[in-house]
């Protein structure tokens, strides 16, 4: 019978008491209270003339796409499963909430939060609404399948179709290749 290494992603948190900046595993990052994070994603839906929620959706992209690459390359992760592993974790430790990605295939996926910290932070600030709010963890997703597939960033598209912000009790993510 086979015996398979389970992956742990390690999670080096520090602060510098000199700067006052956190890290996690080297790179700097904040993780801000549902207070911010709604009226940041509120912000960037006033944006209309310039494309706020799109900024707001390919700047997370880009972020987690080259924080996961980086992660990845350097702890020599490259099996699939360990990947999205990783991912799942790694998307709780940043305090996003609690991530599952269901399917995953070069093409399409499907991506489910039990928990997510801008919709329940959305929820006590301003009640609930019928679109989903969640485009920090749109450009998540799309991260991550991108790197599951060996794609460059914009190469998928996350299109919430249940909501906890609207009354679900999970938040559904249909993911597809552009």
């Amino acid at each position: 019978m086979p015996i398979f290494k389970q992956v742990v992603m390690t999670f080096d948190k520090r602060f510098d008491t000199r700067t006052c900046r956190h890290s996690l595993n080297g790179e700097n990052y904040v993780l801000h209270c549902h207070h911010f994070t709604t009226l940041y994603s509120q912000l960037a839906e006033d944006a209309k003339d310039f494309g706020g929620v799109k900024m707001l959706r390919e700047t997370a992209e880009d972020s987690f796409y080259n924080t996961l690459k980086r992660y990845y390359a350097d702890n020599n992760i490259t099996n699939p499963t360990d990947k999205v592993r990783i991912a799942e974790e790694y998307y709780s430790c940043i305090g996003l909430g609690k991530i599952s990605f269901a399917s995953v295939g070069e093409v399409s996926g499907h991506v489910v939060l039990s928990r997510s910290h801008v919709d329940e932070g959305w929820i006590k600030k301003f009640g609930k609404r019928e679109q989903p709010v969640n485009y920090i963890t749109h450009g998540y997703v799309t991260a991550v399948f991108s790197l599951l597939n060996d794609q460059s960033v914009r190469s998928f598209t996350a299109t919430e179709v249940k909501s906890i912000v609207a009354g679900a009790p999970e938040s559904e993510i249909q993911v597809y290749k552009n």
